[in-house]
């Protein structure tokens, strides 16, 4: 089997994980044929017409677009469909598990996860074709929160809940990014495979599942294995409404990290894309400053932010990114007591319990709106307006 350039060191991987590598390399050349045939469907519609129609199937149903639009219905009528699986009380308890974590959580998930998605070679190219995460990469950041806080609350995956909703955006958004990188004369499959492939969509959900879980013991969270296995079931269900192929869904922490160490084993280290999507994540999107006061106040977090991703990705992949190594590399270890007093706290009572998945939800949401300001996330992408990858 011939795998796209990016899989390296196969040799050495073959040797540590036999034939589960080529198996799972098959999946760079697959992507979401559903999806896909949506979103061309919608490029034969006239301008504008078909995010009123993607509201219409989120609000009706699949009945509410079948004559209109088939490929959608088909879609829908595919998400609607609960497996049996899927065990909603398993699904809120893992969902707690982020919530409580509250602001420290999302800087996890920022400094942790999307640093680990983006150094990815092959992964991170659908991400530069489209532009918006080097020109607009504060309000991306807060979308991504918005999405991960909205499939975290109690039912956020239930039909017609926000978590949803957005999910089911966020996969047409992705076939929209596959339609517009085909077509750009810039993507190269013999070097990075299909764009938004099957194994990219597992790394997806591999960065906020598995990596994000490792990054809150990091900074010393609790983990039960009751909990950990609870929110790797609410990201696999994530995955099936993303259009995840089954064989590629994890269920249990165990399988998700067997999943990624194979992965990790075939990746090759971070490249100049790389470095530019981080430089952009800790770069000056939040706006002006109207002091000097404000100035070296942020330049302070962004310092700090800095060090805390070292800390949470492992030199290596820090080195690779560019990260700077200077003493806020020790902003783990600075944080590390405090979050483990208060979990003594959290686990001396259900009550407690209770106060930190309910403060830590409040926190989070705060986050998110404060990220987005007044606009609403629109969850979809209509231009490629970047850079040709490199």
């Amino acid at each position: 089997m011939s795998l796209p350039a990016r899989a390296e060191r196969l040799d050495d991987a073959r040797r540590r994980f036999g034939d589960r590598v080529d198996r799972l390399g098959a999946f760079f050349a697959k992507c979401d044929p559903l999806a896909d045939a949506c979103v061309d469907a919608f490029a034969a519609l006239p301008k504008g017409q078909s995010q009123p129609l993607v509201e219409r199937a989120l609000a009706g149903g699949h009945e509410a677009v079948k004559r209109d639009c088939a490929p959608l219905a088909e879609l829908m009528e595919a998400v609607e469909h609960v497996p049996p699986w899927v065990d909603w009380e398993a699904l809120d308890r893992g969902g707690e598990l982020l919530l409580r974590t509250g602001p420290l959580g999302a800087l996890v998930l920022a400094f942790r996860s999307l640093v680990l998605a983006y150094a990815a070679p092959g992964g991170n190219k659908p991400l530069v074709l489209s532009g918006r995460l080097t020109e607009q990469a504060a309000r991306r950041l807060a979308e991504t929160g918005r999405f991960v806080h909205a499939t975290c609350v109690h039912g956020g995956l239930r039909r017609h809940a926000d978590g949803f909703r957005i999910t089911v955006k966020v996969r047409l958004m992705h076939a929209q990014m596959r339609r517009l990188a085909r077509r750009s004369g810039q993507w190269r499959p013999e070097l990075w495979g299909e764009p938004i492939n099957q194994h990219d969509m597992l790394g997806t959900l591999l960065v906020f599942s598995i990596a994000l879980l490792d990054g809150l013991r990091l900074v010393g969270f609790r983990v039960t294995d009751d909990e950990a296995d609870a929110y790797v079931q609410l990201w696999r269900y994530s995955g099936y409404l993303l259009g995840l192929d089954p064989e590629l869904s994890p269920t249990s922490e165990r399988e998700a990290r067997r999943f990624a160490d194979t992965m990790s084993a075939m990746q090759g280290p971070p490249d100049d894309d790389a470095r530019a999507l981080v430089a952009a994540l800790f770069g000056p999107g939040l706006g002006p400053t109207h002091s000097r006061a404000e100035e070296l106040a942020r330049a302070a977090y962004r310092r700090f932010a800095m060090g805390l991703s070292r800390g949470l990705v492992g030199d290596a992949v820090a080195d690779g990114v560019g990260l700077p190594d200077d003493r806020f590399r020790h902003a783990i270890d600075a944080l590390r007591p405090g979050v483990r007093a208060a979990e003594r706290v959290r686990l001396a009572s259900p009550l407690a319990h209770r106060a930190y998945v309910n403060a830590g939800n409040a926190r989070w949401r705060r986050v998110v709106e404060t990220g987005l300001g007044a606009e609403r996330p629109e969850f979809q992408v209509s231009t490629l307006r970047g850079s040709t990858p490199r």
